[in-house]
């Protein structure tokens, strides 16, 4: 069974810096997209940044410039750099993945990702 678990919320103040990282397990495609998506109270789930297993990502307008996907193709594992953090990046981050191929460019959507992790929290303080 397909298992992403993330890692490396917290607490930071406005302008700091989180590298949040999401670790997928038995994840068994070579075609895919995976990334990160957000929840804040009372709020939709939105997607923040992807990237599609060949190489290319895509980001929301909110986070352009601030945030950047990486992966370790090696270890599985993706990352969300995220700098200059905003009082409203404060929420539930998610880390996702579509079953197996995806269309392209990839998707921000949430309905077209089918696994999810647990979620970490990332909270910035103004």
């Amino acid at each position: 069974q397909v298992q992403l678990v993330e890692s490396g919320g917290g607490s930071v103040q406005a302008g700091g810096s989180l590298q949040l990282s999401c670790v997928a397990s038995r994840y068994p495609y070579s075609r895919y997209c995976m990334g990160w998506f957000r929840q804040a109270p009372g709020k939709e789930r939105e997607g923040v940044g992807v990237m599609h297993s060949d190489g290319s990502t895509r980001y929301a307008d909110s986070v352009k410039g601030r945030f950047t996907i990486s992966k370790d193709n090696a270890k599985n594992v993706l990352y969300l750099q995220m700098s200059s953090l905003k009082p409203e990046d404060t929420a539930m981050y998610y880390c996702a993945a579509t079953m197996g191929a995806s269309g392209w460019p990839p998707s921000l959507r949430k309905r077209d990702y089918y696994y999810w992790g647990q979620g970490t929290q990332v909270t910035v303080s103004s």
